[in-house]
């Protein structure tokens, strides 16, 4: 696809007006599983902040099944074609698309209900850039969480590290200008597969790109998926970033960082299709061995092959037989470094996920505001929005403290009182967690939003409050406590955390000693915080 626009007029009109400050979700669809499809419109009409509206696009399908379900959704707009294929289904939902902002969601995936409210926060923070992004996880047929999806930073060259690799992973997790979708012509038909890969080039080759760690969609996987197709898919991210290699000009980071890429694709796949390969052995299921797919790859990759297959190897191998042979270097040890979480080594490792948490929703700390034990993220997120700040403790010798009261037991607390509650490290602190929660959502307004954490993996305190540290929480238990009283789809729960990650906070060590990427994944077997937004 060739267009004639130039960066410079790209780059008109980088900050839109209030009035269209509006959000499309377009749904593609063709011969889609009818439970797929109605699960994905309904993440959608779920978000915490309504889109203006929901498009799907049929491409042609055959099966009348989906029909049958687009008919129970009045409010969706469908928009039917003869099949032309995912980017030609794509650039027809943007097109008949009225919101200022663009989000595509296959029909076979989820938007999380925080999604366009995340994706909006980082937009207001950066008005200028071509697309944002989220984090996101994978889940089975069934809908049963799997595993998280890698989050990478993008940084501060958006075209170099996309060249690099597809840091994104997931398209739904992509909120988009639609006005730079217009100015670069949308997606390429003419790209069967890695469309979305070969559209961010050409937006993050002009523009900013901002994104945020924050879980906001779930990417399903079955046996159709498209990415199943390995050497596919391996062909065409190739023909990808060989389409770039006439603008990259003389800029030596880009030509680094392309070639780079394209190592990378052939890695990445190659250990994809060894580690299937693998699998089918162990399972002894030679019939469905994919060899001809196998040696696709080694024909498309012969340089690259033999260093993966001898790495892959090796990690086989020292998982099977190293075990007992790590080094844990200054790690073994039966003491922690530090027994009060870290603050004597500096800013402990899991305020950097709850401050994170709360900067994310930083519009939501307005009006009047309720925080536990004092008002320092009430003044540091919600600063002049916040027209009156109040303190509970159970101390009333506490400085500031307004309210005196256990939260299980909060009769002295007024009904439909505050616009927030922040509540940050204490839900684990009180017995009683349903009677605790009744309170929350009895004091909230209408509409107020309760943003609160609790630990996952944590050491005890010592001190004073460890006479009272009663429990820590999985995001399953946290969602299934506040759904006591709050509408499943007013809660969104996410957890932050890593092995690593982890392991540094039960030894005490400081946020700062650990790298800024090592906090990015989000390991759901190693929640350091679990964190939930609720609203009345």
């Amino acid at each position: 696809m060739s267009t004639t626009t130039t960066p410079e007029s790209l780059h008109t009109e980088t900050t839109p007006p209030p009035e269209r400050q509006t959000v499309s979700i377009v749904i593609t669809t063709r011969n889609e599983d009818p439970r797929f499809l109605k699960e994905a419109i309904e993440s959608a009409q779920r978000q915490t902040i309504a889109p203006e509206e929901i498009l799907v696009v049929d491409d042609g399908s055959d099966a009348v099944d989906s029909a049958d379900v687009l008919r129970h959704f009045r409010a969706v707009r469908v928009v039917r074609q003869q099949n032309r294929g995912l980017s030609s289904a794509r650039n027809a939902g943007w097109r008949a698309a009225s919101g200022f902002y663009v989000v595509f969601l296959d029909s076979d995936d989820r938007l999380l209900p925080g999604a366009l409210a995340s994706n909006l926060r980082l937009f207001a923070e950066h008005s200028d850039c071509g697309f944002v992004y989220g984090a996101y996880r994978f889940v089975d047929r069934e809908g049963h969480v799997l595993r998280p999806g890698a989050f990478y930073e993008i940084g501060p060259d958006p075209y170099a590290a996309l060249l690099a690799g597809n840091c994104i992973g997931m398209h739904a997790t992509v909120m988009y200008r639609r006005d730079r979708l217009e100015a670069t012509g949308g997606f390429d038909p003419a790209w069967r597969a890695c469309e979305d890969y070969e559209l961010y080039l050409r937006l993050g080759r002009h523009f900013a790109v901002a994104c945020g760690p924050e879980v906001i969609a779930e990417y399903r996987q079955h046996d159709r998926n498209m990415s199943n197709d390995i050497p596919m898919m391996l062909r065409t991210a190739l023909r990808v970033l060989h389409a770039q290699s006439s603008r990259l000009g003389e800029n030596p980071t880009w030509c680094r960082a392309c070639a780079d890429g394209a190592r990378g694709w052939k890695e990445h796949y190659a250990t994809v299709q060894l580690s299937r390969a693998e699998e089918i052995f162990r399972k002894r299921a030679f019939y469905a061995f994919p060899i001809g797919d196998l040696l696709r790859v080694f024909l498309l990759a012969p340089l690259v092959m033999p260093r993966v297959i001898l790495r892959y190897l090796a990690e086989r191998l020292r998982d099977r037989v190293g075990r007992g042979r790590i080094d844990f270097g200054g790690l073994r040890r039966t003491t922690p470094y530090s027994r009060c979480f870290g603050y004597d080594r500096g800013t402990p490792v899991d305020r950097r996920y709850i401050e994170g948490f709360l900067e994310r929703h930083a519009a939501d700390v307005r009006g009047r505001v309720l925080e536990v034990g004092d008002n320092t993220y009430t003044r540091r997120f919600g600063g002049e929005r916040v027209t009156q700040s109040d303190v509970l403790h159970v101390n009333p010798a506490a400085p500031g403290v307004t309210f005196v009261a256990d939260l299980s037991a909060g009769d002295c607390l007024p009904t439909n009182a505050f616009d927030c509650i922040v509540l940050t490290q204490t839900l684990h602190l009180i017995f009683d967690l349903a009677e605790a929660v009744a309170t929350l959502h009895r004091i909230l307004k209408a509409g107020g939003v309760l943003l609160a954490t609790v630990p996952g993996v944590s050491s005890v305190d010592r001190g004073e409050w460890g006479g009272t540290w009663f429990w820590s929480l999985t995001a399953l238990a946290m969602r299934r406590l506040l759904e006591t009283r709050f509408s499943g789809h007013n809660v969104a729960v996410e957890s932050y955390g890593n092995v690593l990650t982890a392991v540094a906070f039960l030894h005490g060590l400081a946020e700062d000693e650990l790298e800024p990427h090592e906090y990015a994944p989000s390991d759901p077997q190693y929640p350091v915080i679990v964190a939930a937004r609720a609203v009345k």
